[in-house]
């Protein structure tokens, strides 16, 4: 099989060399890049308990909880106890987590700008269109998981925060995948 020819291999190549870059533009953050995935995958689901969050970012519970408590610590999340369910917490945002918020989105647009210099914007556009068809087909294949599959009411104060599109716009639909170089 010729690597350079492989879908998988070629996705996951390109996530990592996207993570390694965002590493370097973000040193400014003062974050890790799982910190910044923690906080983006946060964003778009407010309210989530931790096993939740844990299953969204495909890492352990136990290390999502001592990533949890070294954010809370520093003012970023804040644990509110679950209505439903009094041994629970829901995690949020706090408003100093929403300013870094917007710096991460600022170093992926970077960083997703450095990686699509060769490609002219409609090339560039085509290919998101593509990823997010092949993301689409994928994700009707993959189950969801328990605690993602029922997530939090939604307060009627709630703020939606969106991920940013290949247009500059927001989107609603898309997870935000920092690590990964979601344009």
């Amino acid at each position: 099989m010729d690597l350079d020819r492989s879908f998988g291999f070629l996705v996951n190549d390109v996530a990592r060399l996207f993570g390694r870059r965002f590493d370097h533009n973000g040193r400014r953050l003062g974050l890790t890049r799982a910190q910044c995935r923690t906080i983006s995958y946060l964003a778009r689901n407010e309210g989530i308990n931790q096993a939740g969050l844990a299953d969204l970012l495909e890492i352990r519970p136990m290390t999502l909880v001592r990533q949890i408590d070294r954010m809370e610590d520093t003012g970023w999340i804040e644990r509110r106890p679950d209505p439903g369910d009094r041994r629970a917490r829901r995690l949020f945002l706090t408003e100093k987590g929403r300013r870094v918020l917007s710096r991460i989105w600022s170093v992926a647009s970077e960083t997703r700008d450095e990686a699509l210099t060769r490609l002219s914007k409609s090339e560039a556009d085509h290919l998101i269109e593509l990823l997010h068809r092949v993301h689409r087909t994928l994700s009707e294949r993959v189950p969801v998981p328990a605690a993602v599959a029922d997530p939090a009411p939604e307060p009627s104060n709630r703020r939606r925060v969106a991920a940013p599109r290949a247009s500059g716009a927001v989107s609603e639909r898309e997870p935000v995948r920092v690590a990964e170089g979601s344009r």
